[in-house]
């Protein structure tokens, strides 16, 4: 029997921009099949997590911008579950939002939060993994991250540190204090962090219990807490909208990890290995990618190769390519846009985006 106080919230605002020219500001990567499943992230991930809170108590946080999108892709959810910010405001303000929401219809909830555009590769061991947390949550007062074993020294993450003495060597345990949390470090740090043992990849998941991330926000962002406090009353009625329309513009741009959770004393961290990555850019999906002899992954029905090799390329398929000589690039044609760049310098696309937006127009992003 599933859980009525399980509920879900799904983050499904960014821009991907990352991924462009795949992923523009009217569709970004949320919302493709970047994985060629048949599904998008989205539905992917709603899917998942139906598994574990009724369909009706999993919400979708986004831009207004993306309403229509998300009721075509989700047909099973209901308009007053998906919360539409009028801006972005990083994901601090949307948890508040999505916290007031949920307390109208139960405070008793279980709040699982969690990205749209994530690859889970074993789901059966993350549905475990997470109704073991929604399980400890409900029984503490703690705000609980998901950390993600690492297999390489990853750059492209956060790192969840744990004390020395609590060093894991089977993942599948109860979660633990977090020590630190560390940015993104680079190679030489993220080759000491991946040998230590002590560190995880922050996978930006997060459960809690209502009153718990309630508290939270009271002690460490009461600024924003209280802008949502004065819409007690409002939510779920037709004044709803205008309301958050106002607040948002009032309200500042922090994320959850910077405002709370970096900042709590009641912060565990669960370890553990279900295949994750999040795809946050086009080296994350060639490494999750299927690849041929010569280590190019391949999309497209009319792409020719010869003498590349360690390359990603994404083709629609009626479009005609003859790739020759190239190694470790992205290469990648939607809508009319051309981009070819190197894998190991994919981090200046979103420089590319911004030069584009400048020198050529909104219409290219």
């Amino acid at each position: 029997m599933m859980n009525s106080n399980n509920f879900c919230v799904i983050m499904a605002g960014g821009v991907g921009s990352r991924f462009w020219p795949l992923s523009r500001s009217g569709k970004p990567k949320q919302f493709l099949d970047i994985l060629g499943t048949g599904k998008t992230l989205l539905q992917q991930t709603f899917e998942r997590f139906k598994n574990i809170c009724p369909p009706e108590n999993i919400f979708i946080v986004s831009n207004r911008d993306y309403k229509n999108i998300i009721l075509e892709q989700l047909t099973e959810i209901k308009e007053e579950n998906v919360l539409l910010e009028p801006m972005r405001r990083n994901t601090a303000p949307c948890i508040a939002y999505a916290n007031y929401k949920i307390r109208e219809k139960n405070p008793e909830a279980n709040i699982i939060v969690a990205p749209s555009d994530h690859l889970i590769l074993n789901e059966q061991e993350f549905i475990r993994v997470i109704n073991q947390g929604l399980n400890f949550v409900n029984k503490n007062d703690a705000l609980l991250t998901l950390g993600i074993k690492p297999n390489r020294p990853e750059t492209g993450y956060g790192y969840i540190q744990i004390n020395h003495n609590q060093k894991i060597g089977n993942i599948n345990c109860e979660p633990t204090k977090v020590k630190t949390f560390t940015e993104k470090p680079n190679l030489e740090m993220a080759k000491i962090f991946f040998e230590s043992g002590e560190f995880f990849w922050n996978s930006g998941i997060f459960l809690w219990k209502l009153n718990s991330i309630m508290n939270a926000f009271d002690k460490h962002l009461s600024e924003v807490n209280e802008l949502f406090k004065r819409g007690i009353g409002i939510y779920n009625t037709d004044e709803e909208q205008k309301f958050i329309d106002e607040t948002y513009s009032e309200s500042k741009n922090i994320s959850i990890d910077y405002g709370i959770i970096e900042k709590a004393e009641n912060v565990y961290v669960l370890c553990a290995d279900f295949g994750w990555s999040d795809l946050g850019t086009w080296g994350s999906l060639y490494e999750n990618s299927h690849k041929n002899e010569e280590n190019n992954s391949v999309i497209g029905k009319n792409v020719l190769v010869y003498d590349t090799e360690n390359t990603i390329v994404n083709m629609p398929d009626d479009k005609l390519a003859v790739i020759q000589g190239l190694k470790d690039y992205i290469v990648v044609e939607s809508d009319g846009i051309l981009l070819i760049c190197k894998k190991e310098d994919e981090q200046k696309i979103r420089q590319f985006v911004k030069d584009v937006k400048i020198k050529k127009g909104e219409n290219f992003v």
